[in-house]
């Protein structure tokens, strides 16, 4: 544990520790200013007694800068002043005291007002200990205030990325469902039975995960796999899937399952709809500090644009409010029609998996 998250969490710590040193460099300054003057030896129980007094005077000054400390700002300030006042002037007394015992010859006392002279002097220094623990109280309020924020508005997100993910998994279990029943009625009681199999194997797999954990693109292939090999037992050879990943984004890492609604739009939209099928391809690279994803197909394309309101639109909303969530302004979600067919590019910053990142 570093010694900063130690003071951190131990205030105790922090503030004798600050306060002795802070009287320690009090006693150093004035010893040296006496060294200057040739008179450190003759002065150096004044010295002693100045320290420790004003170490212990100064030290109950933190309790009542707790009780300031929610009070309105003209009363803090005044208060605290009349403090520092009050202190100066019970720490002067005992110093004076003590010039007059070890360094009489050279300050005799005539009048007993001269006991408290300095006093105001003396005020500078307890006001500004008072001002340099009301600064410390500010800079830890104003940490405890962003950390809560930072706090709530992590737990916001992830409560966000959990509905965009979740929000998902009914879609695909119906439409999932949907293509198992129709090799049933069908007939083709063993490729369903496989993809029974499949489909279980693939939603163990989303429940597992995490919706906050990021995989590498890598993984999140092997994942699609598991969700593709379902539809080719329902499409057979209309369905064919061409990847093409340059090997440096393989490491990157990126939201899990984020490609699957564009995969399942792309087979509802592109290929369920035609007899001979389609053609889907999958891209992934990565440029400069940004990786590109994109999944495009060979369909009719975006022929009415409403759709992006409705029907292909879910996964593709669902998709640019996961990124904007992550990233912010530096996720993008692009749709563009390619003559034949639809493509969508998906951009956000390269973040590489560290080299202990577990296999699916």
């Amino acid at each position: 544990m570093s010694t900063a998250h130690l003071f951190k969490k131990n205030r105790d710590l922090a503030f004798w520790s600050l306060h002795i040193i802070g009287w320690s460099s009090y006693a150093i300054s004035q010893y040296l200013g006496f060294l200057l003057y040739g008179k450190a030896a003759q002065y150096q129980n004044v010295i002693v007694v100045a320290t420790i007094s004003g170490f212990l005077l100064s030290a109950p000054l933190r309790y009542l800068g707790r009780y300031l400390w929610t009070k309105p700002p003209a009363v803090l300030i005044s208060s605290a002043l009349a403090a520092a006042y009050g202190t100066a002037l019970i720490w002067r007394v005992i110093i004076n005291i003590a010039y007059e015992k070890y360094v009489e010859s050279d300050w005799p006392m005539v009048h007993w007002y001269e006991y408290l002279s300095g006093a105001m002097t003396a005020t500078y220094l307890f006001a500004c200990w008072m001002g340099l623990y009301f600064g410390f109280k500010y800079y830890e309020s104003m940490q405890l205030q962003r950390e809560s924020a930072l706090r709530a508005s992590a737990l916001a997100q992830e409560a966000q990325l959990k509905m965009l993910r979740y929000q998902l998994n009914p879609h695909f279990l119906f439409n999932t469902l949907n293509a198992i029943s129709t090799l049933i009625i069908d007939n083709r009681n063993s490729v369903a039975n496989s993809a029974v199999s499949g489909l279980s194997e693939f939603l163990r797999y989303t429940l597992d995960q995490d919706p906050m954990k990021k995989v590498t693109v890598a993984q999140e292939l092997e994942a699609l796999n598991l969700y593709l090999n379902i539809e080719k037992m329902r499409f057979g050879s209309r369905l064919t899937v061409r990847h093409d990943i340059d090997e440096e984004a393989t490491n990157i890492l990126m939201p899990s399952l984020m490609l699957q609604p564009l995969i399942e739009n792309a087979i509802k939209y592109a290929i369920s709809p035609r007899e001979e099928g389609g053609h889907i391809c999958v891209s992934a690279r990565v440029n400069g500090t940004t990786l590109q994803l994109s999944v495009g197909d060979d369909g009719p394309g975006l022929v009415d644009p409403s759709r992006l309101t409705n029907g292909r639109g879910v996964g593709i909303r669902n998709t640019r409010e996961r990124l904007q969530v992550l990233y912010g302004e530096r996720g993008h979600v692009a749709v563009a029609g390619t003559n034949p067919g639809l493509k969508v590019s998906l951009e956000f910053p390269a973040e590489r998996a560290p080299a202990f990142a577990p296999a699916l």
